[in-house]
This record gives C-alpha cells, sequence and structure tokens, in this order.
C-alpha cells in the first residue's frame, strides 16, 4: 500500500527545486504540500497536490491549520521542513499521538534557538512546548551528526536518526568561471545580512590586508535591512572601494558565477549555517574559513575535507584545493541524495 506524505513548510528558496525533485524522480501523487507564504512563491509548479496559503487574512490563517490538523492526522508520514513555526509546534504539543509519524528536517536555526534566544520570557513560553515536542518526535533528518547531537543532549530527543542533505542547494555544483580580476585576491564574508554573521569581527581581522591588491564581497540581499546599511557603512570605512556590498538577489547561475570568482570565503557563524555556500565553495576548490566551534567545522573534518579556522586568519592567499573537490563530488552528489530521499520516503 503506497504511503501518503505530507510535506508542512513556508515557501522558502529551498522549497520550490525540492518540490521539482520530488515531481521528476518520485511518486508525486502520494505527497502533499500545504506551504505557507515564504517569498518565493512564483517558482512553484502548478499542481493539485501543491497548496500555498497566503496568511494574509484571519480566515488564511486559519483555513491553513485546520487543514494541517485534518491531513496530519490522515497522512501516514509527516515531514516538516524546520520547526520554526510555534502555532505548529502547539498544535504537535496537543496532539501527541502524532509525533511517530513525524520528520524533523533540521534546518539550523530551529535547533540553535535553543542557545540564541535563550532567558528572555517568550523564548521560555516557546520552549515549555518545543522541549516535548522535540524530545517525542519519532524522526529527525539531517547529514550533520553534530546537530543530531545537540538535539539529543538539548532536548533529549529520541527519533530515528536519517541522513539526509535535504535540498538541492547542498549538492555538488560543477562550475568554472573566470576572476573579476585577474591579480586581485576575492574575498566573500558571510552569505547574508544576518547579525549571526559577524562581519564587523572578520573585517577587523582583514583590516591589516587593506593596502593589498584585495576585493572584499558582502552577500546582504536577505535579513536585516538595518544591520546591512551597518555593515556596508562599515566596510566602505575600512577597505573604501574594496568593498563591495551585495544587495540585490541574484539569479541561482550569476550567483553560481559570483562563487566561482571568489578566492577566500570567510563565514563566522557560531552555528551550523550557510552550508549551501560552503559547501558550493569547497566543491570549486576555494579556501574556506570557519570556526573551529561549530557542528560544521567537525562534519568537514570527519569528512577529510580541508578547511580552516577563522581565528587563524593571518595571511592571505589564493590557493585551489582541487582535493576537496572530488571528495564533495563523490559525497554530495545527486545520486547520493535521490537515494537519501527514496529511503525516507518509504
Amino acid at each position: 500500500m503506497t504511503k501518503k506524505i505530507l510535506h508542512l513548510a513556508s515557501c522558502s528558496k529551498f522549497i520550490p527545486p525540492f518540490i521539482k525533485t520530488v515531481k521528476e524522480e518520485f511518486n508525486f501523487e502520494v505527497h502533499e504540500f500545504l506551504l505557507t507564504s515564504g517569498g518565493e512563491e512564483s517558482d512553484l509548479i502548478n499542481e493539485k497536490n501543491v497548496e500555498i496559503f497566503s496568511g494574509k487574512t484571519l480566515y488564511s490563517k486559519m483555513n491553513y491549520y485546520i487543514q494541517v490538523i485534518l491531513k496530519m492526522h490522515q497522512a501516514d508520514k509527516i515531514i516538516l521542513h524546520g520547526l520554526f513555526n510555534f502555532k505548529l509546534v502547539q498544535i504537535l504539543f496537543f496532539t501527541p499521538w502524532l509525533l511517530k509519524k513525524c520528520y524533523w528536517i533540521m534546518w539550523g536555526g530551529d535547533l540553535y534557538s535553543y542557545k540564541l534566544n535563550a532567558s528572555n520570557w517568550r523564548w521560555k513560553i516557546e520552549e515549555f512546548f518545543r522541549r516535548p515536542v522535540i524530545k517525542n518526535i519519532g524522526h529527525l533528518v539531517t547529514y550533520i551528526e553534530g546537530d543530531l547531537q545537540l538535539a539529543r543532549k538539548w532536548y533529549g530527543a529520541k527519533g530515528k536518526y536519517h541522513e539526509c542533505f535535504m535540498y538541492n542547494s547542498n549538492l555538488y555544483k560543477e562550475h568554472s568561471s573566470p576572476k573579476l580580476k585577474a591579480n586581485t585576491i576575492n574575498i566573500q564574508v558571510g552569505n547574508s545580512a544576518d547579525p549571526t554573521n559577524n562581519h564587523i569581527e572578520v573585517l577587523k581581522k582583514l583590516e591589516p590586508h587593506k593596502d593589498k591588491d584585495i576585493c572584499i564581497y558582502a552577500p546582504l540581499s536577505y535579513g536585516s535591512k538595518a544591520y546591512a546599511e551597518t555593515i556596508i557603512s562599515e566596510g566602505k570605512r575600512l577597505f573604501g572601494s574594496k568593498f563591495k556590498p551585495l544587495t540585490k538577489s541574484m539569479p541561482f547561475d550569476d550567483y553560481l558565477t559570483f562563487l566561482g570568482s571568489i578566492d577566500i570565503a570567510i563565514f563566522n557563524h557560531k552555528r551550523q549555517q550557510a552550508m549551501g555556500n560552503t559547501i558550493t565553495l569547497l566543491g570549486l576548490g576555494k579556501i574556506v574559513y570557519l570556526r573551529s566551534d561549530t557542528t560544521q567545522w567537525q562534519f568537514f573534518k570527519d569528512k577529510g575535507i580541508t578547511i580552516r579556522d577563522v581565528e587563524q586568519l593571518n595571511t592571505l592567499e589564493s590557493q585551489n584545493l582541487n582535493e576537496n573537490i572530488s571528495k564533495i563530488k563523490t559525497y554530495f552528489s545527486q545520486g547520493n541524495y535521490l537515494k537519501q530521499l527514496e529511503s525516507l520516503f518509504n
């Protein structure tokens, strides 16, 4: 008997490509997607089992949660694309019998809110509901075992582990492109206008190199506009025209070309984040700096992939790490991804 699989997600940039993959590679009829608005609705395929709720009116919000409750009870599997929706967490809190068939795709921010938002009253209320939900959720989906261990440590999570890359953005991408300027060392700092990028700390580390032939790019097209303005102001003050903020979203192919032009990428996040960027850059043979106290640092080390520590950012060099390319290509392959999804769906 074919299992009925319900997907609950916000329509972020990761979801339309994921739905497209499910349609092209699997029995699409058994999948149903209930989505809330996330800014990427225009990229969705038009199918009867893909439904988007705008959430702009009280009726739309109520209709969405009524449909969620009904369809969760009807489904054989419930795949939660992130655990950010507090109302959904509350529904699961009051319907614990559903948890055994829930698969939590761990995004990062939904896990690390345990530490990042700690101590305020709202956090305490949300954790009151989140803790038993995460503890008793039936299945935990990630490919970073460090995040899995944190879920078990912080919440006592008992669910079964499923290794999965989750989204197409985490796959190896083969691409080659010329440098933007032949003699310049092109440096990428961060991946968004989110304060968790800790841009200022990196810019201060790069300041001693400001007289060298460098160009610093900071993708700031999404996140906090106020924070982006702060970073732009500080970047221009320290580096002048050598600091180039990227404030507009790029088509995927253009962004891939941009990544191909980068020599060094520095991700100063204190938690697992920017994995799509990191995987792509490593797969292009680029030098990538990460914090050594993060779960992604240990993940890449375990895979034998060469990465560098942000705390040891002393000299700047342009070097192709070709040994990383084959390792990324082998592990983060489309074939491996489809096997993982097949295991998840069956």
